[in-house]
């Protein structure tokens, strides 16, 4: 919109970072649930654990072999092998407490099982002749095929010192010890110490339900025969991926006709699962652009109405009855400074003021816009501290394919924040190159593209060789 049909209409255009700023303000964290372990993947643990036991919570051995004094291995060599009596085997899941080692005695012992009273040491059964009374052995014989390899005498073949191939009790945390801290994403590393210390379930922010649905009678769902004027959907499968890629749990509604009536109907069933609306299409100014007129054809606030109360119907606003979540809506279109991307629209709507985010149509725009906007958000909704790709500094370079004559600079329309998708090198010296063309409706580069190439609104031209700030998408 130019300044003068601004000034005309009164409307003004918002930067990124006010829209962006916007929507993180009114954006807040989901309440904290208990969660079984599994569930809590990807999740905010919102308390500190501490640790209630020891881990491990007795000494127990990290190799198949025999459990024993080891002053009794002191002098043990090859030509001259120690010669211990075994006096029984030490399973892992036993208590550790059936054998006692005394001088001259060993236990045959296995991996995690507790070391029995006596023993300070673990000798590695490939460091033994395994009792057979031949050379060394490479395996230990199976209980059920060779009881008597749990008595008999066996042949150390090497020293070990005290403590050798023993994990002591709490070598890996103390009762006590501070286990996660309040703030940590739990993966599986933090879900296996989790389990690890008896604990179940964990208290997290929950990730955030998104319902994602795009617009458009033009709209056929893949598998399906295309009609004469149709096109397959790729926003709502490229938005849905896209959430679940930001964490949250998403639900794919599909494509919706251009009709309000209807849009409005199928809002009003998703609110009861939504903690966050997307929709892609019809916020622009034709007149099909029907996600505009179902949200704006409800009423405004009256002159003073306290702020927060649901509006009061107006005339050629649905029944209420029938549309009472479409008249809490209040939702703002607005003109953005960026490319692709420019009508955006934000609020809230539902009874619990539920937030959404509707994006442009276009297949670029939508992606971009869900990268800048709704990915912060349901990343803000998560706790997460860190909301935002990565923003790095990358040479400007030409795109693959451009020949020997060195093509046009890039350029972008001032007072606009241009996004072109790119191709990104990492390294000492880091690179890009753009993909395809600027038309915000060009996926097929989209699929190749793992960056974006920011060009600020005060810039106009990008030369080679130049310096571009490039936002990480992979």
């Amino acid at each position: 919109m130019s300044s003068t049909t601004e000034q005309a209409t009164g409307a003004r255009t918002w930067s990124v970072a006010e829209h962006l700023d916007d929507i993180l303000t009114a954006v807040q964290p989901l309440e904290p649930i208990e969660l079984n372990l599994l569930d809590a993947q990807g999740c905010v643990l919102v308390e500190q654990v501490t640790v209630p036991v020891a881990l491990p919570p007795f000494d127990n051995s990290s190799m198949d072999g025999y459990a024993v004094r080891a002053a009794d291995t002191e002098r043990a060599s090859e030509a001259s092998p120690a010669v211990l009596t075994v006096i029984g085997d030490v399973a892992a899941g036993s208590s550790g407490t059936e054998l006692t080692v005394g001088p001259g005695r060993a236990a045959r012992i296995m991996t995690g099982a507790p070391l029995p009273p006596g023993a300070d040491a673990v000798v590695p059964v490939e460091w033994t002749d395994g009792g057979t009374g031949a050379g060394p052995a490479r395996s230990m014989a199976p209980h059920s095929a060779s009881p008597q390899g749990s008595g008999g005498q066996v042949r150390v073949h090497r020293p070990v010192t005290p403590h050798a191939h023993v994990r002591a009790r709490g070598g890996d945390v103390c009762a006590g010890d501070v286990a996660l801290e309040a703030g940590t994403v739990l993966g599986p590393p933090q879900i296996a110490l989790l389990s690890a210390i008896g604990r179940p379930a964990a208290r997290v922010r929950p990730r955030p339900r998104v319902v994602v649905l795009s617009t458009g009678s033009e709209l056929a769902q893949p598998g399906e025969e295309l009609a004469a004027g149709q096109i397959y959907d790729s926003n709502s499968f490229a938005l849905a991926a896209a959430a679940k890629d930001a964490g949250a749990i998403v639900y794919r509604v599909g494509a919706v006709t251009d009709d309000a009536e209807t849009l409005r109907a199928t809002i009003e069933d998703q609110l009861i699962r939504a903690d966050l609306l997307v929709t892609t299409g019809g916020v622009s100014v034709g007149a099909y652009d029907v996600v505009k007129e179902a949200l704006t054809a409800v009423a405004e606030e009256e002159p003073g109405e306290q702020e927060g109360e649901p509006a009061e119907a107006t005339e050629g606003a649905v029944d209420e009855d029938a549309e009472q979540a479409v008249h809490r809506a209040h939702v703002d279109f607005r003109t953005l400074a960026m490319q692709p991307g420019k009508p955006q629209g934000f609020g809230t709507i539902g009874p619990d003021r539920t937030p959404i985010l509707t994006l442009p149509g276009n297949p670029v725009s939508s992606y971009v816009s869900f990268e800048l906007f709704v990915r912060p958000a349901i990343r803000a909704m998560m706790g997460l501290a860190d909301l935002h790709r990565p923003v790095v500094r990358a040479t400007l370079l030409p795109p693959h394919g451009a020949g020997d004559e060195e093509p046009a600079p890039l350029t972008s329309p001032e007072g606009k924040r241009q996004f072109l998708r790119g191709t990104y090198s990492g390294g000492e010296r880091p690179e890009v190159r753009p993909v395809g063309g600027s038309g915000s409706h060009l996926i097929g580069a989209l699929a190749h593209a793992d960056a974006l190439i920011v060009l600020p609104e005060t810039v106009t031209e990008a030369a080679w060789g130049g310096e571009v700030e490039v936002v990480l998408l992979g």
